[in-house]
């Protein structure tokens, strides 16, 4: 799929699903904010109880950009901890690699961030770190390899570029943008992730299959 395609398709789930996926999404669902297609303006019947849980999950795993099966493991990782499913579902999925190295500013998107990690420029505690599903722990330091931070995209995060479009660095987080650097301090608590999501009804519906 070519990047015109992706950027296209991302705008379109983005309107389905009332949430911004990407900066550009942002934009577009400014002037545009009703679902793509021809009845997209018209007021939409109201929806079952299945359909609003099963937009929520579809929310969800848009923003983190994952696969339904790899939703599904960690919703079962989530359930036998203690505490509340929900809450421990977005934590578990907020220290993926991939998402700790767009809210650091390292990445405008998740799917850049997932390229960087995908070719290797990512290092956790020093060592290179190629899967994006990676769960760093608290205390674990994210950095760009040395050999990495002269190439285009790097600079212009280091410079501060993705700063205006990505949502303020959370608390369980400490960055040196100029050094490239990023540590996971501490486990997120939901209330910090900022995700678009009402996680009891991605419980539900789960619950109910």
């Amino acid at each position: 799929m070519s990047t015109k395609s992706r950027t296209r398709s991302k705008t379109r789930l983005s309107r389905a699903l009332g949430i911004p996926l990407t900066p550009k999404a942002a934009k577009y669902l400014e002037k545009r904010p009703y679902a793509p297609g021809e009845h997209g303006r018209t007021k939409r019947k109201t929806d079952s109880d299945y359909a609003v849980r099963l937009r929520e999950k579809q929310r969800l795993r848009a923003q983190y950009g994952i696969r339904e099966a790899q939703l599904k493991i960690v919703f079962q990782e989530a359930r036998r901890q203690g505490g509340l499913t929900g809450e421990n579902l977005v934590e578990l999925l907020e220290m993926r690699l991939d998402a700790l190295v767009l809210r650091a500013g390292f990445a405008r998107t998740t799917a850049q961030a997932r390229q960087l990690i995908v070719h290797r420029h990512i290092l956790v505690d020093g060592a290179r770190v190629d899967r994006p599903s990676f769960r760093v722990k608290p205390g674990q330091m994210i950095h760009v390899h040395a050999r990495s931070e002269a190439l285009p995209p790097f600079q212009v995060a280091a410079a501060g570029g993705h700063v205006d479009v990505l949502p303020k660095v959370p608390g369980y987080l400490s960055v040196e943008i100029d050094k490239l650097q990023a540590r996971l301090e501490r486990r997120p608590k939901r209330a910090e992730v900022p995700v678009t999501c009402e996680v009891q009804l991605v419980v539900e519906y789960y619950a109910a299959r």
